[in-house]
Parts: structure tokens; C-alpha cells; sequence
């Protein structure tokens, strides 16, 4: 049929010409070849989006085991010392992600010693998590090693600095209450200051002169301070978390 061809349909008794292009079999085979394609095209973009899918629920699901991890690292069950009716303390810690590099930390030095700390690991995510876990089992080894606080934080740097090559770096704020007196003697290195509620209901933040963050420069030494608490005093301890926060609730 040649291309001006005419086809008449009748609707009633009026005629509509209807035009009907020439298509050859070379476009016709063309329009299959891309049909083709596309089918091959879909498919191998689905088996792609399985295998993703696959993946991004394995590397979910190691996060989460990651996340428990952690986690079960930081003291967790309280009351803390139900025996001991000198002092009470409670903390929690929530992730921004999965994991990451804040953590918490406190336990029992000898009979009336209690250390307690919180931290923060420069960055978040599992580099911040990597990067807290030898942050913590330093503290605390330095810790039980009987040394002073500020030279807790002088050795632990020390060690930290050694290999940084992420150039990570931790602050930190870490105190020793003598359980039998209140005394507090406390070291900051470059740390949020805590917040104290004395227990007229008044509040007022502890605020010393910070050391320089941990694993940040080698050679750096830490100063010690002390803080007497009286019955009923509080102390608050934070990272940025709380300070940077951006939803008011």
C-alpha cells in the first residue's frame, strides 16, 4: 500500500479518512530489538536491586548486633550499688546512629573510691565506635592502676597519640569521689563542665580551665581539680549531644 493511501470508516453518513503511516519490517524489527533490550535492561536491574537489597540487610543487621555490642560494653544495670547507700548514680546513652563514639563509664576503685567519666570520640558512626573502645579499656586500666586522675588522662593520651593515624581524638571528663567524704578530684580534657545541682534546688555549671582533648597532641599533661559535694548534691555529666541537640523534646 503505497504511503498516501486512504482508509474510509463511515459513521453515519459521514465519511473521516483515516491516514495510516508506512512502517517497514527494518522499523518494525528495530521497535523488537528495543523491546528486547528493555526486558534485559529491567531484568538485570531488578537481579542488581535483590542483590543491594541482600547486602544493605546484611550490613543492617551487623550494625544491630554492633549496636548490642556496644551497648553491653557501658554499665547498664542499676540501681549500680544497692548496696551502698552513699551515692547513687544512673546513665544512658543514645547512639545518633547505630553506634557511635560517646560512651560512659563508672565503677568501684577500691571500697571508697568511686570513678565515673563520660566521653566523646571525635566523628560517629562505627570509626567513632573503633576508636572508643580503647579509649575506654585505657581509662579504666590506667584508672585501677591507682594513679591520680589527671595522670590517667596524661598516660591514657599518651597511648592514644601512638599510631593516630585518623587523627581521631576523645574529650573527656572523668572525677574519683571518695565515698566517705564528697570530695570529688576531677581532670577535663577539653570537655563539656558539668552541671551541678546543689541540694538547695540551685544549679550552677563546674567550670575549670579544660585540658586539650585526648590523642590530639603528644606530650600534653593534665591538671587535677577538686569539687566537695555535700549531701543531696548532684552532679551531671553530658556530652554535645545534648547541647547541640536540635529537637527541643
Amino acid at each position: 500500500m503505497s504511503s498516501d493511501a486512504k482508509w474510509f470508516k463511515y459513521y453515519g453518513d459521514v465519511p473521516h479518512t483515516l491516514n495510516y503511516p508506512d512502517i517497514s519490517m527494518y522499523e518494525i524489527e528495530e521497535l523488537f530489538d528495543s523491546f528486547k533490550q528493555m526486558y534485559k535492561d529491567v531484568k538485570d536491574y531488578i537481579g542488581k536491586l535483590s542483590t543491594l537489597t541482600a547486602e544493605k540487610e546484611r550490613i543492617g543487621a551487623e550494625l544491630d548486633i554492633a549496636k548490642h555490642i556496644q551497648a553491653s560494653m557501658l554499665p547498664c544495670i542499676f540501681p549500680a550499688f544497692p548496696d551502698r547507700t552513699e551515692v547513687d548514680i544512673y546513665a544512658t546513652m543514645e547512639p545518633a546512629k547505630e553506634v557511635g563514639g560517646d560512651f560512659y563509664d563508672f565503677y568501684l576503685l577500691d571500697e571508697n573510691h568511686l570513678a565515673f567519666l563520660v566521653a566523646d570520640v571525635s566523628g560517629k558512626g562505627i570509626p567513632g565506635a573503633m576508636f572508643m573502645m580503647p579509649s575506654k579499656t585505657l581509662i579504666k586500666s590506667h584508672a585501677e592502676s591507682g594513679l591520680a586522675v589527671n595522670d590517667v588522662f596524661t598516660q591514657v593520651n599518651a597511648q592514644l597519640c601512638e599510631n593516630n593515624e585518623a587523627d581521631m581524638f576523645v574529650t573527656a571528663w572523668m572525677g574519683i569521689l571518695d565515698l566517705t567524704t564528697g570530695n570529688i578530684q576531677f581532670a577535663n580534657a577539653g570537655h563539656n563542665p558539668p552541671l551541678l545541682k546543689r541540694a538547695n534546688g540551685d544549679f550552677e555549671y563546674l567550670k575549670t580551665r579544660a585540658g586539650f582533648v585526648l590523642a590530639g597532641m603528644e606530650g600534653v599533661r593534665y591538671r587535677k581539680f577538686e569539687l566537695q559535694l555535700q549531701p543531696g548534691d548532684t552532679i551531671y555529666l553530658y556530652t554535645d549531644g545534648v547541647t547541640e541537640a536540635t529537637d527541643a523534646a
